[in-house]
């Protein structure tokens, strides 16, 4: 392990709900939820004053509800959130080639291997204007810990939270660790913890006291060997650099389970046209095509085509997931319906007409049923959840234009009409209005950025910058410390 604390965490404060309370100026300082509204949605995230009332992310929609009445629940906008992220993730690789995200909001970078730091005090500053950078570019704040290794790192950011930057002196990891929870630990899900706590262990400490045979007798020899390792503040993982993409898809969870073949064949016809779009949008092209189906009992089920040569044209991908759906019961109803394609390149089979053909004469085959994914995972983007493709429906939370009242946002919907606050980023609190839901006059638009573009040369040259776009009120509620040792 290295002896300067040069690995960087950074961990986005609330991100999807500070994203949309930078957007709207009348949801800064109040309780935001952003997550799935229907029936079987849940949280993503949920900003700071939704926590104080017990709100978390994972948390069942209804028991938000429940427990905040009176905040506002609005439907996740990936897109937007994506390129914020995108903003934050080229912050992060001007520090380092060695830059590995996690998710949207979340990254570790290798300081030492961009040449940005090598010693305590030139990580501190890094790090400083790392978190002085964000807020200039996004608007927003994030929590930076720094530490000889990852887990330490993370576990920094943690204890930065919100808005902080916590450094890890090496040679104090041992007496910080002692007495945190093992759940502290990266492997420790809710069954290992649970394994542990009947064997009379609850701290990493006590894992240490017990010793490295112990452990492997508990856990087994790769779990325990490396469980132990970490108890004693060793660890040797390194920063990974950005994987290329393995596969591109989109998937949607149904409030109301679907049991209408045609409308299930209508669906997969709209995602694969969404996986396209994503497809195109990252230049890229594929071999095989994925289809997920979860049905009414959680079953899982994947059939997947492989196709002669790569493509990115939406009717071969149509058919191809047409044909996967054809060998799928979707007697009893179905809950969730993907799309993906995988065997990427960055070029396409030019000879369509004779790929679809020939995939045709291949046929599909069964990948077998889904497990869900460890315990804990977080994905790097919740489930959208969409409407019908006949139904004009304007999510809460999303962005419109009035031809007359020009830029706002979606507070609800409901019995053919729909409430928009008008407001923008840098605007005071907006009026509301109601509209019939098919008023043409009222449009979808895209988000509108947080802060104006901030030029290069202005940035990380001093003290933390006050976003000029946005109230004082709004810019200066993260507070926090800069540094804790």
């Amino acid at each position: 392990m290295r002896t300067a604390p040069t690995i960087l965490h950074l961990d986005m404060d609330a991100f999807f709900a500070s994203a949309e309370q930078g957007s709207k100026p009348s949801l800064r300082g109040k309780a935001v939820v952003v997550g799935g509204l229907g029936p079987r949605g849940v949280v993503a995230t949920a900003s700071y004053e939704a926590r104080v009332f017990g709100v978390h992310s994972a948390m069942p929609m209804a028991q938000a509800r429940r427990l905040a009445p009176n905040a506002a629940y609005l439907v996740p906008r990936f897109a937007f959130y994506r390129s914020i992220s995108e903003r934050v993730m080229g912050l992060l690789r001007t520090l380092s080639p060695l830059v590995e995200p996690l998710s949207l909001d979340e990254a570790f970078v290798d300081l030492e291997a961009g040449g940005a730091a090598w010693d305590a005090e030139s990580a501190r500053l890094a790090g400083t204007r790392l978190r002085a950078d964000i807020r200039a570019v996004t608007g927003l704040t994030g929590s930076v810990g720094l530490a000889a290794s990852k887990m330490l790192a993370k576990i920094g950011s943690e204890r930065a939270k919100p808005d902080g930057l916590v450094l890890i002196e090496p040679g104090t990891e041992r007496a910080l660790l002692g007495p945190l929870s093992v759940r502290t630990l990266p492997g420790v899900g809710p069954a290992t913890g649970d394994h542990l706590r009947r064997a009379g262990i609850h701290t990493v400490e006590e894992i240490a006291e017990a010793g490295e045979d112990e452990l492997v007798r508990l856990l087994g020899k790769a779990h325990g060997h490396a469980l132990y390792a970490m108890a004693l503040a060793h660890d040797e993982r390194p920063v990974v650099a950005e994987r290329e993409a393995k596969s591109v898809s989109v998937e949607d969870t149904y409030d109301v389970d679907i049991h209408d073949r045609v409308r299930v064949a209508l669906e997969v016809q709209r995602l694969a046209d969404r996986c396209v779009g994503r497809l195109r949008g990252a230049g890229l092209s594929g071999r095989t095509i994925v289809l997920k189906v979860r049905r009414y009992d959680f079953s899982t089920l994947t059939r997947s085509e492989t196709l002669r040569g790569p493509t990115d044209d939406p009717a071969v991908i149509r058919e191809a997931a047409a044909r996967l759906l054809d060998s799928v019961d979707t007697t009893g109803g179905v809950r969730l319906l993907g799309v993906g394609v995988s065997g990427l390149a960055d070029y396409t089979q030019e000879d369509l007409f004779a790929q679809a053909a020939g995939a045709q004469a291949a046929g599909a085959q069964a990948e077998g049923a889904e497990g869900r994914g460890p315990a804990g995972e977080r994905p790097e983007e919740p489930v959208e959840e969409q409407p019908a493709p006949t139904e004009r429906r304007l999510p809460a939370g999303h962005d419109v234009r009035h031809a007359e009242y020009g830029h706002g946002w979606v507070q609800g919907s409901g019995l053919g009409r729909v409430t928009v606050r008008f407001e923008t980023p840098g605007s005071a609190p907006g009026r509301v209005r109601t509209f019939p839901l098919d008023d043409p006059d009222l449009e979808p638009a895209e988000p509108l950025p947080l802060v104006p573009e901030v030029p290069p040369a202005q940035l990380s040259s001093g003290p933390e910058p006050e976003p000029a776009s946005l109230p004082k009120r709004w810019s200066g509620t993260a507070g926090g410390a800069t540094s804790r040792p």
